[in-house]
C-alpha cells in the first residue's frame, strides 16, 4: 500500500512537472502616440467584468498630463439611462514604453491599497489612423474593442475581432454596445 500511495504522489509530481506552461502575453500595438491617444474612446465591445456589469454603454476620456501620466475618466450609461463615472491615472509600466500602462482609479481601495489596486492596460492594437484600439491586459481577462465613434462599419467591426482573435482572446463572450434607442426605456 506505501508503495502504490507513493507511486500515486511520484506521478502527480512528474505530472505537475511536464504541464504546458501558460501562454504568451498577447502582442502589444508597440510605441503608442499618447499625445494622440488622448480624447473619447467608445466602448463597441467587452469581454465580461464585474465593475461593468451594469454598463450598456461605456466610453473613456484620456488627457495626457504635464508629469507624463495619463489622466482617466470612465463613463459608463446603465440600460435605465444613469451615468457611473470613475476617474483615476494611467502610468507607463516600463519608463519610455507607451503600449503597457497601469491604471488605478480613485476610489477607497486604491487609497489603502495602492501598489494592488491598480489594473494592466495593454494597448494590443491600434489603426493608423488613431481611430479604433484593442485593449487587454496580459491573461486575456479583459479586452475592451474601442473607437473615437459609437458606430462603426463592418469592416472596422471585423478587423477589431481578427486583431482579437490573433492575440489569443476569445471574443465568443463579447458583450456588445447598446444602441441609444434601447437605453431609459
Amino acid at each position: 500500500m506505501f508503495w502504490r500511495g507513493l507511486s500515486v504522489a511520484l506521478l502527480a509530481l512528474l505530472a505537475g512537472c511536464t504541464s504546458t506552461p501558460d501562454a504568451a502575453p498577447p502582442k502589444t500595438a508597440g510605441s503608442v502616440d499618447l499625445q494622440r491617444y488622448q480624447g473619447t474612446w467608445y466602448e463597441l465591445a467587452r469581454l465580461p467584468m464585474f465593475f461593468q456589469r451594469k454598463c450598456a454603454q461605456s466610453e473613456a476620456h484620456y488627457q495626457l498630463r504635464e508629469d507624463g501620466r495619463v489622466g482617466v475618466l470612465n463613463r459608463c450609461r446603465t440600460a435605465e439611462g444613469e451615468w457611473i463615472e470613475a476617474s483615476g491615472v494611467a502610468e507607463a509600466q516600463v519608463a519610455g514604453r507607451t503600449d503597457k500602462l497601469w491604471v488605478r482609479f480613485d476610489n477607497w481601495f486604491s487609497n489603502l491599497f495602492p501598489d494592488v489596486a491598480k489594473g494592466d492596460y495593454w494597448v494590443l492594437y491600434l489603426d493608423d489612423d488613431y481611430r479604433m484600439a484593442l485593449v487587454g491586459n496580459p491573461n486575456r481577462e479583459y479586452l475592451w474593442l474601442l473607437a473615437r465613434t459609437p458606430d462603426v462599419s463592418e469592416t472596422r467591426r471585423l478587423r477589431l475581432l481578427q486583431e482579437a482573435e490573433a492575440r489569443g482572446y476569445d471574443t465568443s463572450a463579447l458583450i456588445w454596445r447598446q444602441p441609444d434607442r434601447a437605453i431609459g426605456q
